[in-house]
């Protein structure tokens, strides 16, 4: 005889993947730890399958918990389209979302899939800019969340990830070889300081042989091997390549991918839009959950 599962603590389950473990999760879900430790201690019980490994020092899903995250959201993002669908309770609106341009992808274009297929009556207007622009224009109340790249947190804010900055260059370019070492930036780019001191602390010499406010003209001095850029590792474009230089340069700091909704009317569907950026960032390199 066919069951039901139980959408309650299917949710949790879900969000306490995606979130990354107990504490988030029922931070997002309005509920206490316990309820979400229960609800899921039920979910296991009824399908007679244990969802997460709790042996070692931290939790991580078990091949059935994977199994059933993937069914867990498809079932979750049908229902959440049926019920805003059918119900006067639809939201509706529109909210801006900021994003610095190197960070689009690789998660931007499914979280904006994701929430159109959850809230179909939202629309979100997507404004990629430089951190420092972004931020200028969250205090003058131009959007509802944005993205940063930066090397601290400020108040209000929530860090996503730390990813490393690297070296890039044409695809088997030679421009990181010469010295003085020709750079591209753009004029507000964040990166820019960071990556002269780093030469300077080596005593490479350097030059700034493109500056633009143009993020294509420098993507195309760098792509024809006449420059290098830096970037947030992994978000490297098709047209260039990470540079192997085998130490040749100096490592670049860490990088900051941080969270920041407005306060106002669109708080609340920006707080929704920014669970699913969390839930993106989240399940980078698989899912697993800190012991609480």
């Amino acid at each position: 005889m066919p069951r039901n599962l139980d959408m309650t603590a299917l949710r949790s389950f879900v969000t306490v993947a995606e979130c990354g473990g107990v504490t988030r999760a029922a931070g997002q879900l309005h509920l206490t730890q316990s309820a979400v430790s229960m609800q899921i201690k039920r979910l296991e019980e009824a399908l007679g399958q244990p969802l997460f490994d709790r042996s070692g020092r931290g939790v991580s899903l078990t091949a059935q918990g994977e199994q059933l995250l993937g069914y867990g959201r498809r079932i979750l993002t049908l229902n959440d389209e049926v019920w805003s669908r059918m119900t006067d309770q639809a939201y509706e609106g529109e909210i801006v979302l900021g994003v610095p341009h190197d960070i689009v992808y690789p998660h931007i274009p499914a979280v904006l899939h994701r929430f159109a297929a959850a809230y179909p009556r939202v629309k979100v207007q997507l404004i990629s800019s430089y951190t420092k622009g972004l931020k200028a224009q969250m205090a003058r109340g131009e959007v509802d969340l944005i993205m940063t790249t930066e090397s601290a947190v400020d108040r209000g804010g929530e860090t996503l990830a730390t990813k490393n900055l690297v070296w890039v260059g044409a695809p088997g370019g030679t421009a990181w070889r010469q010295r003085p070492l020709r750079l591209a930036f753009e004029y507000a780019c964040i990166f820019r300081a960071s990556v002269q001191s780093a030469l300077d602390t080596v005593e490479i010499p350097w030059e700034m042989a493109v500056e633009s406010d143009s993020t294509r003209t420098v993507e195309a001095s760098v792509s024809a091997d006449l420059a290098v850029h830096a970037a947030v590792g992994g978000s490297t474009p098709a047209y260039m390549e990470e540079v192997r230089h085998g130490g040749a340069l100096p490592a670049l700091p860490d990088i900051l991918i941080n969270l920041y909704v407005a306060k106002g009317a669109n708080q609340t569907l920006a707080a929704r839009l920014a669970s699913f950026v969390r839930a993106a960032y989240a399940t980078e390199g698989g899912v697993s959950m800190a012991a609480e």
